[in-house]
């Protein structure tokens, strides 16, 4: 089967099944709408992908007879008095700043550039950000 791109969105609409079926196989879809077009991508493809490029490069040191984990960059940090205690609280403040990034901080200059990162928060669970905050095989 080839890609499948339609013109319009009322196109796209009329065949949504189709545009569908073809992201849940990883085919090729898209749908332009004025001078932009929009890829249609299966959640579980596009996750496990942003999880192979972008790197976690989470930083997790003993302070204070604890844990604090930080991700250079970004202003996102979290302590825990145990090492699992500080990742599940990595995870929360992680979630939040994905948050805080849909709501107002995607066109910040210094903060515009970490949509991948948004998109990996959003289509993970804990379990899958904790495997890729410390390494785990994914």
């Amino acid at each position: 089967m080839s890609a499948v791109h339609y013109d319009s969105y009322t196109e796209a609409r009329a065949h949504l099944k189709d545009l569908l079926d073809a992201a849940e196989q990883g085919r090729v879809a898209t749908v332009r709408r004025d001078s932009a077009t929009t890829a249609v991508v299966d959640v579980k493809r596009l996750r496990h992908f942003l999880a192979s490029i972008v790197p976690s490069r989470a930083q997790v040191v003993p302070e204070a007879g604890g844990w604090s984990v930080f991700i250079p960059g970004l202003p996102v940090a979290a302590d825990g008095a145990s090492f699992d205690e500080a990742i599940a609280e990595m995870i929360d403040a992680l979630r939040e700043y994905a948050e805080d990034w849909q709501e107002r901080l995607l066109n910040a200059p210094n903060h515009r550039d970490n949509w991948g990162l948004v998109q990996l928060i959003s289509f993970s669970d804990d379990e899958q950000l904790r495997d890729w905050l410390v390494g785990a095989a994914r």
